[in-house]
């Protein structure tokens, strides 16, 4: 059999990605859920802002504790029992909180959400791994941005939807109703997703998609402990991907903070539009997902990761400055233009970032890179958003958003130099006379 003859790409690898963008799109939605109506929460379950505020804290927890031993298991076991504990994961821990209704419960909440936040270590970090294999090359970054669409679009309906059902009442048992109604649409949404995954996720397509992946394939051996510590530490070694994760880290640092403390920030300046905080959340991400998706699309045709990233984090940067100044005006219309061309920038960089980490760390495995990514900005993030909530009692939200710019600022500076290198790309260009035979199955 010639080489050509088996290198092919399936057309139900499109099933593949819409069923991880509906189970991630499912799990995110969690993220905020609570955080985005804090002054609610308070009122029913007679916590502080600092409690409510761990409702979406503890998905940056999880990721340094829990990174390596899920990534091993990513490695080890592929993508569909990867997809399987993740979906699984997030249906429990959705179903849980369906108990949580009582002024009494908060500690139900805490353990739904800790699970539904252990679940994303199995989730987020698939859209490369899921990219590489199942598509040709021409198509992984724009595969990768679709991606990370549902993540993007979990957040967004995370800051939307629980403002529009669970209303602010005088009547505890109102709250508790729309509470109520809330997790039991979460947890039935779930379960349709959980069964598509169940009936057809495989681990990979009968041949590979390209010629890369066949020699990898080739030359594939069993994933062991001691082999995998070996990969975290050359990954480790490598100062570009780790002076880029630090980078990295400030803007995903900076979007987990905004999420976890616009209600806070929002409500400072503008009384009792806790609805509008959540529709400035959605508005960020819905539009940021188009950021996102354009971002795949450029960096499958031109191939400019650093370039790209860095255009898009100095622009977010001053897109920050743009929001603290509309803030200070107390001009919603302003506030929703200055947010909405902030989360296009901010959501922009997700793919290019992680595209612009798999070139500096190929041939190393996609999803233990993008779990090391993740590790160090959910990390990162925990360590801003305590001093950011204190900021904001202590000093009030200008200050904070000030200090999101400068971390913003130091993010910037941190790409500028990064060192450029294109691992995969290389390997890639030794493909482009393999024909790629489209199969239907």
């Amino acid at each position: 059999m010639s080489q050509k003859s088996v290198v092919k790409v399936y057309r139900i690898r499109w099933l593949i990605l819409i069923t991880y963008i509906a189970f991630a799109t499912l799990s995110t939605m969690h993220w905020v859920e609570y955080s985005i109506i804090t002054n609610i929460v308070m009122k029913y379950y007679h916590v502080s802002a600092s409690e409510v505020n761990m409702t979406s804290l503890c998905f940056a927890i999880a990721w340094p504790i829990f990174v390596l031993p899920a990534s091993f298991i990513i490695d080890k076991m592929g993508l569909r029992v990867s997809a399987l504990i993740g979906s699984v994961a997030t249906g429990l821990g959705a179903l849980i909180k369906v108990f949580s209704i009582g002024e009494n419960l908060f500690y139900v909440v805490m353990i739904g959400q800790v699970i539904v936040a252990i679940s994303q270590l199995f989730i987020l970090s698939l859209p490369p791994k899921i990219a590489v294999t199942w598509f040709k090359p021409q198509e992984i970054s724009t595969v990768c941005s679709l991606g990370l669409f549902g993540i993007t679009l979990g957040s967004a309906l995370g800051f939307l939807v629980p403002p529009m059902v669970v209303n602010d009442s005088d009547k505890l048992e109102d709250i508790g109703h729309d509470f109520k109604i809330l997790c039991w649409a979460l947890a039935l949404l779930i379960a349709p997703v959980i069964l598509t995954v169940i009936v057809y996720f495989p681990v990979e397509p009968p041949l590979p998609p390209s010629q890369t992946m066949l020699e990898k394939r080739a030359v594939r051996q069993e994933v062991t402990l001691s082999g995998f510590f070996g990969s975290v530490k050359v990954l480790i070694k490598n100062k570009g991907f780790m002076l880029h994760t630090i980078a990295y880290s400030c803007c995903i640092g900076i979007f987990t903070s905004i999420g976890t403390l616009l209600n806070q920030i929002i409500l400072s300046y503008f009384e009792g539009a806790q609805e509008d905080a959540g529709r400035m959340g959605m508005v960020m991400i819905v539009v940021g997902m188009i950021g996102a998706i354009l971002t795949g699309f450029v960096l499958d045709k031109t191939h400019k990761y650093k370039e790209t990233a860095f255009i898009i984090f100095l622009l977010s940067t001053l897109a920050m400055g743009g929001l603290a100044l509309a803030l200070e005006m107390k001009s919603k219309w302003m506030v929703y233009l200055a947010i909405s061309i902030f989360g296009f920038f901010l959501n922009a960089y997700l793919p290019a970032g992680v595209e612009f980490a798999s070139e500096l760390t190929f041939p190393s495995p996609e999803s233990t890179v993008t779990g090391i990514l993740m590790a160090t900005s959910q990390l990162l993030s925990v360590v801003m958003i305590l001093p950011l909530g204190y900021i904001i009692d202590q000093y009030g939200a200008l200050f904070c958003v000030i200090v999101m710019t400068v971390i913003l600022v130091i993010g910037t500076v941190l790409t500028l130099f990064t060192p450029n290198r294109l691992n995969r790309r290389n390997a890639f260009t030794r493909e482009r006379n393999v024909e790629f035979i489209l199969i239907k199955q």
